[in-house]
């Protein structure tokens, strides 16, 4: 088979350069082209140096993206930017997998609620697939346009499905708190990341309205038929990638530890990259690999269901996920390319 030939537009950030160290050594494709608008002309080594003598290709311009036959593209593109993509290219015979917001609600009027920001391609919403393999997998078979979920968002779908697809539990006391490294604000200085603010330090941010709960909501509801309620803080740890969530849900009714650990291996028997743990999981546990690593148990002391969902927030929470897709889309195993072992310590 020919292999598949791939764009990614975007490639100054982490998610563009984690793209390419998977895509790298995927036997079934090609990196045909690498876009960067303010480095073209450069080598992408010279961007991420750490890849130097592994990804030496030249980077060009979106403008140029005519002279490649492309099966598909990643956007590693901001907020607001992605969308001008979609628009412009709506009628190419590529495939997309956007790896910003601009695609993952569920309106136009819900995302320009959230982000701050107009939609201008609201067709691209009505279109697009949310990319959360365990969830929807044959639609994203199908699919040209994915919407590839947020990292929050990953650990804590992940870590609730099972339970509100069985109707176990009340849909409007979910509490998802979330700890994320520093390589979730991206790779731009910003006071946030920088060093004296990060470092010896631990602190909540986007409380009550970060743009992440109402992607959770969304899934949520339509995973359980329902409308639910989720109350979602997360937080910034001093260290470089990894997210760990805490799950706090009520149930309907009294819970058997048994019984909730069968319906979680039950849920997932066919998701090669959710592995459910024997005791609570740590973000290096998952560090560099497409794993999320889910941790369940009931609390009969206080009557309460406890989930730990942990990922690598740019690869099951961006890269590695956008690349379980493209495999699903094109008819391969979802594990290609992803058989990474974690780095621990």
């Amino acid at each position: 088979m020919a292999k598949k030939k791939i764009g990614i537009i975007g490639a100054t950030g982490y998610t563009g350069s984690e793209l390419v160290r998977i895509l790298t050594n995927h036997p079934d494709i090609e990196i045909t082209m690498i876009t960067s608008e303010t480095r073209k002309g450069e080598l992408f080594s010279d961007v991420h140096p750490f890849l130097q003598g592994i990804a030496n290709q030249k980077l060009v311009s979106i403008n140029d993206i005519d002279k490649y036959e492309l099966d598909l593209v990643f956007l590693a593109l901001p907020h607001g930017v992605s969308m001008d993509f979609v628009k412009r290219f709506k009628d190419s015979s590529f495939k997309i997998i956007d790896l910003s917001g601009d695609f993952r609600l569920n309106s136009k009027e819900v995302y320009e609620k959230w982000y701050k920001l107009s939609h201008i391609f609201p067709e691209g919403i009505e279109k697009a697939v949310f990319g959360c393999p365990e969830l929807y997998f044959d639609k994203i078979k199908d699919a040209n346009l994915i919407a590839n979920p947020g990292c929050f968002p990953t650990t804590a779908i992940l870590g609730l499905a099972p339970l509100l697809k069985a109707n176990l539990i009340e849909e409007n006391q979910i509490i998802v708190d979330s700890k994320t490294g520093v390589t979730g604000a991206g790779i731009k200085a910003k006071n946030v990341n920088l060093y004296s603010n990060v470092n010896d330090n631990f602190k909540a941010y986007g409380l009550k309205y970060h743009r992440h709960t109402v992607e959770i909501q969304g899934i949520l509801d339509d995973v359980s038929g329902k409308e639910t309620l989720i109350q979602f803080t997360p937080h910034l740890l001093p260290v470089d990638r990894g997210i760990l969530t805490t799950i706090y849900i009520r149930p309907k009714e009294k819970m058997n530890e048994i019984k909730l650990k069968e319906l979680y291996k039950t849920f997932y028997a066919k998701a090669p990259f959710v592995r459910l743990r024997k005791q609570e999981p740590a973000i290096k546990d998952v560090r560099g690999t497409n794993y999320c690593d889910l941790f369940v148990t009931y609390d009969k002391r206080t009557n309460m269901v406890i989930v730990i969902s942990v990922i690598d927030n740019l690869i099951k929470g961006a890269a590695g996920q956008a690349v379980q897709n493209m495999n699903i889309m094109f008819g391969l195993d979802e594990t290609t390319g992803l058989n990474l072992i974690p780095l621990n310590p």
